[in-house]
C-alpha cells in the first residue's frame, strides 16, 4: 500500500509540473516578438533600439523591464496620461507588454552629455545632496549614484534626455503626471532653475 501511495503521489506531482510548464514558458519574454513590436509600433518615436531619439521622447534602451512594463500598463489603463502613448499601449496584450519591455531592457543605451556648464554644480548638488532647507531628498537615494535606478519602482535615468527629464519633473509638479506620488511631492518643492539644472546634470550622468 505504501508503494502504491508513493507511486500515486509521484504521478500527481508529475501531472502538476506538466500543467505548469506552459504557464512557465508563456511567462518567459520573447525578445524576437518584442523586437517585432518595436519595429511596428515603437520605433518611429523611440528608434529601433530605444536609444537617443528625439529629446522629447525618453531613451528606453537599457531601462528596467519591470519599470517599462509598469508604465505601459499604466498608459493602457489611463493611469498615466499621454495622448500618444495611451493609444499606442491600448491594443497591447499582457504578453506584448512583457515582450517589448524585455526587448528594450536588453539593449544598451549610449552615453549622454550635459548641455550647460553653468548649472552642472547646482545639478550635481541637488542630485547627490538634495535641498535640505525644503526637505528635497537626494535623487541618488532612489536612482543610485550613477542613475541606474531600482527595477519597477525607480527608473534608470543616467544619460536620459535632459529635456525629457525636465518635462516629466514639471508634469509631476503641476499634477499633469500623477502616477508617481513621491515625485509629485519632490517636484512641488523645486523651482524651474533647480529642475532644469538637475535634469541637465542627469543627462550627462554615467
Amino acid at each position: 500500500m505504501k508503494t502504491v501511495a508513493t507511486l500515486l503521489s509521484s504521478l500527481l506531482l508529475a501531472t502538476v509540473a506538466q500543467a505548469n510548464e506552459p504557464a512557465a514558458a508563456a511567462a518567459k519574454p520573447d525578445l524576437g516578438k518584442g523586437g517585432a513590436i518595436s519595429t511596428q509600433v515603437c520605433a518611429a518615436c523611440h528608434t529601433a533600439d530605444g536609444s537617443r531619439g528625439a529629446p522629447a521622447n525618453p531613451i528606453i534602451a537599457g531601462q528596467h523591464a519591470e519599470y517599462l512594463a509598469k508604465q505601459l500598463v499604466e498608459f493602457k489603463t489611463n493611469k498615466r496620461k499621454s495622448p500618444v502613448m495611451n493609444g499606442m499601449a491600448a491594443p497591447l496584450s499582457e504578453e506584448d507588454i512583457r515582450n517589448v519591455a524585455a526587448f528594450y531592457a536588453s539593449k544598451t543605451a549610449k552615453p549622454g552629455f550635459a548641455k550647460s556648464k553653468d548649472t552642472v554644480a547646482l545639478g550635481e548638488k541637488i542630485y547627490r545632496g538634495g535641498i535640505a532647507d525644503r526637505n528635497v531628498p537626494a535623487c541618488a537615494g532612489c536612482h543610485g549614484p550613477n542613475g541606474s535606478g531600482i527595477p519597477a519602482q525607480y527608473p534608470r535615468i543616467g544619460g536620459q534626455h535632459g529635456d525629457y527629464v525636465e518635462a516629466q519633473m514639471v508634469a509631476f509638479r503641476s499634477g499633469a503626471r500623477a502616477n508617481g506620488p513621491m515625485m509629485t511631492s519632490i517636484a512641488a518643492k523645486m523651482n524651474d532653475k533647480e529642475i532644469k539644472a538637475v535634469s541637465d546634470y542627469i543627462a550627462g550622468l554615467r
